[in-house]
Parts: C-alpha cells; sequence; structure tokens
C-alpha cells in the first residue's frame, strides 16, 4: 500500500489498462464523411 502523499508514477499504457490505437479516429472520420454524402443526396434529391 502506498503512503497517500506518496507520488505514484504509471507508464501511460498501464494507466490507460492497454494500447490506444488510433483506428476510432479513421472510423469517426469515415462515418462523418458518408453521413454527409447521405445528407447530400437526401438535400439534393428533395425527399
Amino acid at each position: 500500500m502506498t503512503d497517500k502523499d506518496e507520488e505514484v508514477h504509471v507508464d501511460t499504457d498501464r494507466a490507460r489498462a492497454g494500447a490506444t490505437p488510433h483506428m476510432t479516429r479513421y472510423i469517426l472520420a469515415i462515418s462523418m464523411v458518408i453521413i454527409v454524402i447521405i445528407f447530400a443526396v437526401i438535400v439534393w434529391s428533395g425527399t
């Protein structure tokens, strides 16, 4: 057990409980592009 006043140093991967792949940002970007295209088709089709 550590003293509450003692500093604890933990590396980034361990603090985040694992690796942080960048796949999420690609999924977000692709999804946003698809949504914009869908909305553009809806507006241009007049529906």
